[in-house]
């Protein structure tokens, strides 16, 4: 699963890009605009809601999140 973050329009070439692994951690692709201590903030968001987001996935998707 990815997640895009813009502290301005979120578009691809002023957003993060963040990849979750399957334990809540994040690979960041593209950094966008945002300053680390935004980053570190999403990151942080990320870690405590990332089950969630992938439960939204699953219903969300057929082929769930690994697919």
């Amino acid at each position: 699963m990815h997640v895009h973050a813009s502290d301005s329009k979120l578009t691809e070439s002023s957003s993060a890009k963040f990849f979750v692994k399957s334990d809540g951690s994040t690979i960041i692709q593209h950094r966008g605009m945002l300053k680390e201590h935004e980053i570190s903030k999403i990151q942080r968001y990320i870690k405590n809601h990332y089950l969630e987001m992938y439960e939204l996935w699953i219903e969300s998707s057929p082929n769930g999140f690994f697919n």
